[in-house]
């Protein structure tokens, strides 16, 4: 049994409109889909629509006015209320696994010191910019320092032509790559960096680009 109870870190509750919509977005992403979570207290709807909601009353605030703003406080309050629910949820179910925790989009709050790993990074979405260009976005990472892109072009017969590494990206939502050959189907991965060193690469995501 762990000498320690693993818990989930509370840092959204407090901190700013920014990061609370990325930990709901990642537990979005991590939590519905997830076997080791098959019962959450507040379904994916639910939670989406909230988040929707607080995205624009923010939007809204930002033109200033004492409605816009107490109506984006109160939409704040009320998506912290349901992520609550949802990281005693996963407390409770995760059987003290740290990368159970993860995977649920949560953070862990730290049980000593000692400095964790990072998990490996999660590839959301592989989406197309300009001609010849990929925009790779991943899961944030906490404490990460940098993200590492390595891709590759698959030939018809699923053979990975030469790779290559972009290295040094600091946005988990933007990371650019460009000079890609058009109609080509390349194969994108990302690994993380902190302090304790670089994670492994993610698992691959294959798209066409245009």
């Amino acid at each position: 049994m762990p000498s320690k109870r693993l818990r989930v870190l509370m840092e959204f509750t407090s901190g700013p409109d920014h990061d609370l919509e990325q930990t709901t977005g990642n537990v979005i992403t991590g939590l519905y889909p997830n076997k080791a979570f098959p019962s959450p207290p507040v379904d994916q709807a639910t939670l989406q629509t909230g988040l929707t909601e607080f995205t624009a009353s923010v939007a809204s605030a930002a033109q200033g006015g004492p409605h816009a703003t107490a109506l984006r406080n109160k939409k704040r309050h009320a998506l912290i209320a349901m992520l609550r629910q949802l990281a005693l949820y996963v407390q409770a179910s995760c059987n003290d696994d740290l990368q159970t925790l993860l995977s649920s989009g949560f953070l862990a709050a730290s049980t000593s010191r000692t400095k964790q790993p990072l998990p490996k990074p999660v590839i959301t979405s592989v989406d197309l910019g300009n001609s010849g260009q990929a925009i790779v976005k991943v899961k944030a990472i906490r404490n990460a320092k940098t993200y590492d892109v390595r891709y590759a072009p698959v030939g018809k017969d699923g053979a990975l032509g030469p790779q290559q590494t972009q290295p040094g990206f600091t946005n988990s939502r933007s990371m650019i790559i460009s000079g890609l050959t058009p109609l080509t189907t390349y194969t994108f991965q990302v690994r993380a960096g902190g302090t304790m060193g670089f994670t492994d690469y993610s698992d691959a995501v294959n798209h066409l680009i245009l």
